[in-house]
């Protein structure tokens, strides 16, 4: 299977996504990395961009996409035969509902939307229950995207705010490529 993995913002859960990343390459996945302009160029105090990127590319064994240019084919050209957006952003989320395209991540998920192939959304955002929610729920009645499971992260002191189950992502990933929701959407803490 050829995944394209969208990775934007999000940067505290990046550690744990690249521990995913290596668990499906070493499964034997063929996994495309695509990144956000912010990802490729922001350092924090999680760590560099240009680690994470190194990283990234050590895991995948495949040069990081960051630019709409580079992008615009993934789709067309049948690179892939799945995207996933993980972590994926509130900022992302609303992109990806209201059709905005103004990056190589947003870029890629549009070209694999128009051609009905399967979406996999982790959403990591400290908004998905407030203002982003009906984003959310939008991306949810849409046809071909799937969820990682997701919960609360901290519902007493960040109570809108939602994170994938990340150990949940190649089970997604397997049922959305089967055209399944994997159940159950809302996990415990």
């Amino acid at each position: 299977m050829k995944i394209g993995l969208g990775i934007t913002g999000s940067f505290c859960t990046h550690a744990r996504i690249l521990e995913e990343i290596k668990k499906l390459a070493e499964k034997g996945y063929d996994i495309l990395p695509i990144v956000t302009e912010s990802v490729f160029t922001t350092d924090t105090r999680f760590g560099t961009a240009k680690n994470f990127l190194s990283s990234l590319e050590e895991i995948t064994k495949k040069e990081v996409i960051s630019n709409i240019t580079s992008a615009e084919p993934i789709g067309p050209k049948g690179k892939i035969d799945i995207m996933v957006v993980a972590p994926c952003t509130g900022n992302t989320l609303s992109k990806l509902a209201n059709s905005i395209t103004d990056n190589a991540v947003t870029m890629t998920t549009k070209s694999l939307m128009r051609n009905s192939k399967p979406i996999v959304i982790g959403v990591s955002t400290n908004d998905a229950l407030g203002l982003n929610m009906q984003n959310l729920a939008k991306l949810m009645a849409s046809k071909n995207i799937y969820f990682v499971p997701m919960r609360q992260d901290d519902p007493l002191n960040k109570p809108k705010s939602l994170v994938a189950d990340w150990s949940k992502l190649e089970d997604t990933i397997l049922l959305a490529m089967q055209g399944e929701q994997i159940q159950p959407l809302f996990v415990n803490s």
